[in-house]
This record gives C-alpha cells, sequence and structure tokens, in this order.
C-alpha cells in the first residue's frame, strides 16, 4: 500500500523541482512577518515591475504593440509565481519549461507576421486544478487522485485560452473535496492570504485569489457553486465574476459529484481589473463554445451593453446591508454605507434590499450540495487513507446523520427550489413599488460574506454568496479598500444576535484580527445579464471615485 505521505511528499518535490530552474535566490522573510504580499516583488528589475503591474487589457495590447515581448511578461509573472508560492503555498502543477517555448512561438509569429495570433496573445493565465490541461495531474485536493487523474485533453475553457494565444504555466491550490471557501488539502497543504497570513485567502478558488494578489498572475480561471470564484476575490481584494449556469463554457472540470445538476458551478475569471473580466467572457463567447458544449446557451457577448449601451441614466440600486442570518463586521457595514452615500449624492435611485429566506436558502442548497449525504466525498477521502481537512468536516456535517435521498426526494428538492427561485424573482419584481422611477431595482449591491477573510479553519456562512447561486443569478466582486486596525479607530457595535452561527461570527470581530485585508462588495445582476452588470460595475465604481466623501 502506497503511503499517503509519501504520495504528498512526491507531488510536493517535484513541484519544488520544477520551480526551483526559475527561482533567482531565496528571498528571505523576517520572523513574525505578518504581511506576505511584497515579497514577491523584491526581485524585479524596474521593467519587470511595470509589467506585473499592469492588468490583463493593458498586457495584450502592450505585447501587440511589440513594447514587451510574450517571454518579457512571462519572465516577470514567473519570478512573482515562484516565490508567491514560497510565501502563500498558491501552485499545484507548474508547466513553465513549455509555457517559455510557447512565448517564444509566440514571439516568432508577431515578428514574422506583424499580428498576433489571437485577443490573448502572449498573456500568461493561470489555471485553478481541477479544471483540466492535458497531460497534466488533476489531483483537485485528494489524495486518492495524485498520479491517477492526468488529463487526456484540456477542458473547454482552456482550449479557448490557447486558441486565443493565452500561456499557460501554472495551476493552482484547491481545497479537498472543492466544496469549501477556504483552502486547504492534503496534498499540498494551506494556502495563505499574502495580506494576511493568518487569515484564509478563500476558496475553492483560494490559490488563484493568492497568486493573482501577488501580482504573480495577470487572469485566473476559477469555478463557483457557492462563492468559489466571489470569496477568494474578496479576500485578495480583486474582481471576480460568477456568471448565470449555461453561459460560460463549464465542460472538462475533473471533481466529486460529476454529473450531479441539482445545483451547477460556473467557470469565471479572477483578475486586477473589471475590463478584464469583460475581457474574458468576450473571448470565451466569441468562440461560440455552445457549438462543442451543448448545456450552453446560444447567447454571443453583447460588447456594446458591456460598455454601456442601454442603461438608463440613472440606476435603480438596492443595497443588502443584512441577509437577516448574520449581520456583516462593521468594516463592511461602512463600506456599504459609503457607497449608498455616493450612489445618492450622483442621483441613483437607492433603496434599500429587504431579504428574504437566506436562512431557508442555505438549508435547501446545503441539500442539493450534499444529495447523497455526503456518501462520495467520504468515500474518495477514504479511498486516498487521508482525513478530513477542517473545512471539509464542517461542510459535510451540514449532512450528518441523514440517509441519501431517494428519487422522491429529489424531484421534491428541485421543486422546492424552482419555487424558493420564483419567490424570489417576484420580489425583485416588486421593488418596482419601491423606486422613484416605477421599475424594477437594476442590481443589488451587498456584503460577499459577513467577515473579511477570516483566520484559518473558521468559515462558517456562506449566505452571501450561495443565495445567488441557488437563484442563479450572476455575481461580480470588487475591491473598496484594505482595513487597517487602529486603536484610535471606532467602530459601530454589532446587533444582539440572534442565532448560533451570528453569535460566533460577531465573538470573532477584533480589528486587529482582521489588520490588512482587503474590503471588497458584490453586485448582483439579473439572471444571464453579464453584460449589464459589467456595464453597472463600471458605473458604480466611477460614481464612488467621484463622489466618494
Amino acid at each position: 500500500m502506497v503511503n499517503i505521505h509519501d504520495v504528498a511528499a512526491r507531488k510536493r518535490t517535484e513541484r519544488d523541482a520544477k520551480l526551483s530552474t526559475y527561482r533567482k535566490g531565496r528571498v528571505h522573510i523576517p520572523c513574525g512577518a505578518v504581511d506576505l504580499s511584497q515579497y514577491p516583488l523584491s526581485k524585479l528589475t524596474e521593467t519587470e515591475r511595470i509589467i506585473v503591474h499592469c492588468d490583463a487589457t493593458a498586457i495584450v495590447d502592450l505585447i501587440r504593440k511589440r513594447v514587451y515581448t510574450a517571454q518579457d511578461v512571462l519572465r516577470a509573472f514567473v519570478k512573482v509565481a515562484v516565490v508567491a508560492q514560497d510565501v502563500t503555498n498558491c501552485l499545484s502543477e507548474v508547466l513553465l519549461d513549455e509555457a517559455f517555448l510557447q512565448a517564444s512561438k509566440l514571439d516568432r509569429y508577431l515578428e514574422k507576421t506583424g499580428h498576433v495570433i489571437g485577443p490573448l496573445h502572449g498573456l500568461p493565465v493561470s489555471i485553478k486544478d481541477h479544471i483540466k490541461i492535458k497531460g497534466l495531474d488533476t489531483s483537485s485536493g485528494y489524495l486518492g487522485w495524485a498520479y491517477k487523474t492526468v488529463a487526456d485533453n484540456d477542458a473547454l475553457v482552456v482550449e479557448i485560452l490557447r486558441n486565443a494565444g493565452a500561456i499557460l504555466y501554472v495551476k493552482t491550490q484547491t481545497p479537498q473535496t472543492l466544496l469549501s471557501l477556504e483552502t486547504d488539502n492534503n496534498v499540498f497543504g494551506k494556502t495563505l492570504n499574502p495580506f494576511n497570513r493568518n487569515l484564509t485567502p478563500g476558496g475553492s478558488s483560494g490559490g488563484e485569489g493568492a497568486l493573482i494578489a501577488c501580482h504573480g498572475s495577470p487572469m485566473g480561471v476559477g469555478t463557483d457553486i457557492g462563492g468559489s470564484i466571489r470569496i477568494p476575490a474578496a479576500h485578495c481584494g480583486l474582481y471576480g465574476l460568477k456568471g448565470s449556469v449555461a453561459r460560460l463554457p463549464h465542460s472538462g472540470l475533473l471533481g466529486s459529484h460529476d454529473g450531479m445538476d441539482a445545483i451547477v458551478g460556473c467557470v469565471g475569471p479572477l483578475a486586477r481589473s473589471a475590463r478584464d473580466l469583460e475581457l474574458f467572457c468576450r473571448v470565451m463567447l466569441d468562440a461560440e463554445p455552445w457549438l462543442n458544449e451543448p448545456p450552453l446557451l446560444e447567447m454571443p457577448w453583447k460588447r456594446g451593453v458591456a460598455n454601456g449601451e442601454g442603461l438608463p441614466g440613472k440606476l435603480a440600486i438596492a443595497i443588502l446591508f443584512d441577509d437577516g442570518v448574520v449581520a456583516p463586521h462593521p468594516p463592511i457595514t461602512q463600506a456599504l454605507n459609503k457607497y449608498k452615500q455616493a450612489l445618492t449624492c450622483a442621483g441613483h435611485d437607492v433603496i434599500e434590499w429587504q431579504a428574504v429566506d437566506h436562512q431557508n436558502g442555505w438549508d435547501l442548497i446545503v441539500k442539493l450540495y450534499l444529495l447523497d449525504g455526503g456518501a462520495e466525498y467520504h468515500e474518495t477521502i477514504r479511498a486516498g487513507g487521508e482525513s478530513e481537512v477542517p473545512q471539509t468536516e464542517w461542510i459535510l456535517k451540514q449532512a450528518q446523520g441523514r440517509d441519501p435521498y431517494t428519487p422522491a426526494n429529489i424531484f421534491k428538492l428541485n421543486l422546492e427550489r424552482e419555487a424558493f427561485r420564483s419567490k424570489a424573482l417576484a420580489h425583485w419584481n416588486a421593488t418596482q413599488q419601491l423606486t422613484v422611477s416605477g421599475r424594477p431595482v437594476d442590481v443589488i449591491l451587498c456584503p460577499v460574506a459577513p467577515t473579511l477573510a477570516p483566520p484559518h479553519n473558521t468559515t462558517s456562512w456562506w449566505g452571501y454568496t450561495s443565495h445567488w447561486n441557488l437563484l442563479d443569478l450572476p455575481g461580480v466582486v470588487f475591491p473598496v479598500g484594505r482595513f487597517t486596525a487602529t486603536a484610535s479607530a471606532t467602530h459601530p457595535p454589532l446587533p444582539h444576535s440572534r442565532n448560533d452561527v451570528e453569535k460566533f461570527i460577531h465573538n470573532q470581530w477584533n480589528p486587529a484580527t482582521y489588520d490588512n485585508a482587503p474590503i471588497c462588495l458584490q453586485l448582483v445582476g439579473r439572471r444571464h445579464n453579464e453584460e449589464k452588470l459589467l456595464a453597472m460595475l463600471n458605473v458604480v465604481e466611477k460614481v464612488f471615485k467621484e463622489n466618494a466623501l
């Protein structure tokens, strides 16, 4: 029998060996350092520093104009990624040799023809571990899958990226089971938040969040079935988009519960700018992925809408301050109030969103996640001879003591889901009675989580993200600042706790705990209205810059 510790040690040794060729000496991290975010930048030249501070949209433009070569760009991001791995443990699989060969080919092509191969020519893109890249292992956070899940083909999103000229160079860490909003597994270990190592970067796309936050990648691809793009984006100060199901390509992923369609995840981007989210979506849908993936809707990307065509002059915006289960910590409430003030000053129609059934929504979605009572997760973990990491233990306890659902049970749950969605849609439409314009609100502004990035192994409420998965509404996360714990700062008191989960989360509130953590908010739009959602994000960000007090 293979020793599980040998498997993990082998995976880590092989990863480090592939990185060692590109490691330009170890960066010294002082004992007790908490903020790790600047160390990955410490060995860069001035030109490399400029490159890694560009967003993806700027990078592809600069390569096209021959300001930088694809090799220049890749070299800069690889230097950062190697150190980012050292300080945050964000990487899983590594394909740097292949990446530099591809960069060289792209440079020769541009030099010879004067044209780029596609809209992402030369752009390094990082990929979440369970998204298949042909020839690479796809352990997806399971010891039992290591060396047994080498991909025989590319996921559709990877194929489209390659055809667009992107360079794939690293895969990033995911948690055991993938059904987690932190990133920890027994194959590679725990991923840290670069802004505060005592906090989680989120999950399940936590490796992406940590890497991009360190400037080790200009754009990453994640997945989201309960917050797995949006939570890492929020905890790492990034932009992240979860679209509605059947909009962006989703085939070619490896994970537990493949084939389960009671609740379906989405592929989406994490990036450093809002316009990069639009770039990713445009590249994906310009490739007409519905011709290769039957469940996808034939909905071409409406670039004009994404750029604001058809938006009303003044938006109707509802703000959700409290989901009725867990009131958020003060920095989040304060951020919502600042945006409310700025939007109101700019003349937008701002109302308060009344939460409906968020606890019931969680109770329902966790049943849909665990239709088999968690049996497949338990079996896969057992087959690998490993134990559950803490957040796996937490989520599987949600189904503890109950049998797998029968087909009749599942039919009933599906009916409950559709009734829940119908009630929520009616609630949205009824906001026309509350707005000045007399039309329903265009968008909801809300928290991403009740806390900033929490201490490791303490995430305990998904409702600010999973609720929108249950309703299949698109959500986009955007950064609004960084929290600084100062002795002189005053924060409003938290309300009286209404339940045990809220009591636990409110007891976590201590400004010093969250020092240097990013602050992000979320916009939620109508189903399959990703273009309009991104256009409204542009409006909201512009308003805040012009009207923030």
